[in-house]
């Protein structure tokens, strides 16, 4: 059995992620594992906001940037998408245990992995037939997806917060599939005095009568105190960790910050192809 299923395994009785090495689990820098550990859950503020209103939002083209790096999903015999299907199972096993609809996607420092995490986590959510999926983009400080998605930034999740726009009008959904997108939106000078607004509480608690997922990415927990404000909004956080980048020191200070009370699991990016490619090659050559 591979390491990253030992560590699930040993995760679901009880043990911790940072007992042992973390699990490597990714292709080329970019191939998640998920090590899963005890969530909790926020809050509960509330926002008029209906499942129907979806029908408002515009239409865009699934045209992703070349350098995207976004996953092809339906090719079964790519080796990172088979591990996003594997980190899909586990949340939605747990879904199954707990209220999980709301989740932060962050990192403890930048450049690790977490944009490439939630945004390919939130395609493989979206290929499940009964499954309406929101990305948003929660990184008001460096914001990516829309240029990821190659969609307009505004009207966005700041525009909406603001007044600027209704919630309909800062979402995207993508042609033929299941994915809204929600943009950062306009500049803003102060992005956590803006995410500490009523209205952000209010969306976190609202969004699970019209999506089955919402997945957020947000700055790095060691440089800004918005994924900090965030999880605790948040039914429960992804942390990435990036294999010989991340120092355990970094890792521990991250999970401290968080409380430990809401993560739910580690994804380890950064291992070479090599060490996941021998058990993907044997299931598929028999059929080839």
């Amino acid at each position: 059995m591979s390491r990253v299923h030992d560590a699930l395994r040993r995760a679901e009785q009880g043990g911790s992620p940072l007992e042992g090495p973390v699990p490597a689990v990714a292709e080329e820098s970019r191939t998640p594992g998920f090590v899963p550990v005890n969530g909790g859950v926020a809050p509960p503020v509330r926002l008029n906001i209906q499942a129907g209103m979806l029908g408002e939002v515009r239409l865009v083209p699934f045209h992703p940037a070349p350098e995207s790096h976004l996953l092809d999903l339906n090719n079964s015999h790519e080796t990172p998408a088979e591990e996003f299907r594997t980190l899909r199972t586990r949340l939605n096993h747990l879904q199954s245990l707990q209220p999980l609809h709301v989740v932060v996607v962050t990192s403890p420092s930048p450049a690790e992995g977490k944009t490439f995490t939630a945004v390919n986590l939130a395609l493989a959510e979206s290929h499940l037939a009964e499954s309406s999926v929101l990305l948003g983009d929660f990184d008001l400080r460096r914001p990516i997806i829309h240029n990821l998605f190659q969609i307009d930034r505004a009207p966005g999740l700041s525009d909406y917060l603001t007044g600027q726009c209704t919630f309909p009008q800062a979402l995207r959904r993508l042609e033929g599939m299941n994915l809204y997108l929600l943009p950062a939106g306009s500049p803003v000078k102060n992005p956590l005095e803006l995410l500490n607004m009523r209205q952000a509480k209010a969306l976190f608690e609202e969004l699970p009568r019209s999506f089955n997922w919402a997945i957020f990415d947000t700055p790095p927990l060691l440089f800004s105190a918005d994924a900090n404000l965030l999880s605790t909004m948040a039914d429960g956080t992804i942390l990435v960790v990036k294999i010989g980048s991340t120092t355990f020191d970094n890792v521990t200070r991250a999970m401290q910050s968080l409380c430990e009370n809401n993560v739910l699991g580690i994804v380890a990016n950064g291992a070479r192809a090599s060490e996941l490619y021998s058990k993907y090659t044997y299931y598929y050559s028999k059929s080839e």
